[in-house]
């Protein structure tokens, strides 16, 4: 829950250090394994980290991006012994995932029906080629065609997928709510979101908000449904989205946050990136996450993702984090 923003008559941060873009996804899979197979083999995404959940060593954490693990490209995974989410709202309900055009996209629905992965029919959403599935697990994702916008992506050499039918990153995250109100205190009076359109979606006002100069790379949707009960967490599930924040603006948001008194977590240091973790009034939890200092900090970038890499704090445990984690390959 934020705290009151109002009273505060500097809240609007500047354009240099405002969130620019979705950073990553993190979900949750307790079947990691599998997890891992389907992502690099089906969806061609390269495993750019194999680390370890730094609140519960006794889970994986892996990402999975680009060829080069670029921010923005980047979907995680907590491996969790849990039972399936149980659907309802208060939560992230489907992760978007940029292609290319809609001749890309018509390739990739033949390419998921040959692996056995059902598909719903391409339709125009949000006036874009949208292409909804799900993975093994339950995880509702859809593919959508890119605009053009953002960062262009590194390819992954070694991938089954063709260089130009690769994944360009992370597209529209959507949320359900029962009331788009809660949200946008966060995301418009703190983070500087703007709301810029609505769409239909089953029944449903879908709210648009965007960060800089917007694209299908910087965007969060509100899906407007007061039927649902409150969802419950488990595998197959979002457990919270990450927005983009220059390296040099992460101080500034530090103080940002405790001078308009929104509860958050303090800074936290991911080795990789920083972060600073904020749950709206809806119950979302969303991570402002610095682009730096990057997967390449720590390992070859030829070689990310091979084996087990811990943050320094973590290095005096290695023997016993190491035991306890079951062999993923």
């Amino acid at each position: 829950m934020v705290g009151r923003a109002d009273g505060c008559d500097d809240w609007r941060m500047p354009v240099t250090q405002a969130p620019h873009g979705l950073h990553h996804v993190t979900a949750v899979s307790s079947d990691i394994r599998n997890n891992l197979a389907f992502y690099t083999r089906t969806l061609g995404m390269r495993l750019v980290k194999r680390s370890v959940n730094q609140d519960d060593v006794s889970a994986y954490h892996l990402f999975y991006a680009d060829g080069a693990g670029s921010p923005g490209t980047d979907l995680t995974f907590f491996d969790f012994a849990v039972p399936p989410e149980q659907r309802g709202g208060h939560v992230f309900t489907r992760t978007h995932l940029r292609v290319r055009d809609i001749d890309t996209l018509t390739w990739w629905e033949t390419h998921l029906r040959d692996a056995g992965v059902p598909t719903e029919p391409i339709a125009e959403i949000d006036g874009r080629g949208t292409l909804p599935f799900e993975d093994p697990e339950g995880q509702r994702l859809a593919l959508v065609v890119d605009d053009g916008a953002g960062d262009d992506p590194t390819p992954w050499e070694d991938a089954a997928i063709p260089a130009e039918r690769q994944l360009r990153g992370l597209g529209p995250a959507r949320a359900t709510v029962p009331g788009a109100a809660r949200s946008e205190v966060l995301l418009e009076h703190v983070f500087g979101l703007r709301y810029d359109r609505s769409y239909a979606l089953n029944d449903h006002e879908v709210r648009v908000h965007v960060m800089g100069d917007g694209g299908a790379h910087a965007e969060v949707h509100l899906e407007i449904d007061p039927s649902l009960p409150p969802a419950r967490p488990g595998a197959g599930g979002v457990h919270h989205i990450a927005l983009r924040i220059p390296d040099e603006a992460y101080d500034a948001w530090a103080e940002r946050l405790g001078r308009m008194r929104i509860p958050n977590s303090g800074p936290v240091d991911r080795f990789w990136f920083r972060s600073l973790y904020v749950r709206d009034g809806n119950g979302l939890l969303f991570e402002l996450a610095t682009d730096g200092p990057g997967f390449a900090v720590d390992e070859d970038p030829a070689h990310l993702g091979e084996t087990v890499v811990l943050p320094p704090f973590l290095e005096p445990q290695r023997a016993g984090i190491e035991a306890g984690l079951k062999p993923l390959d």
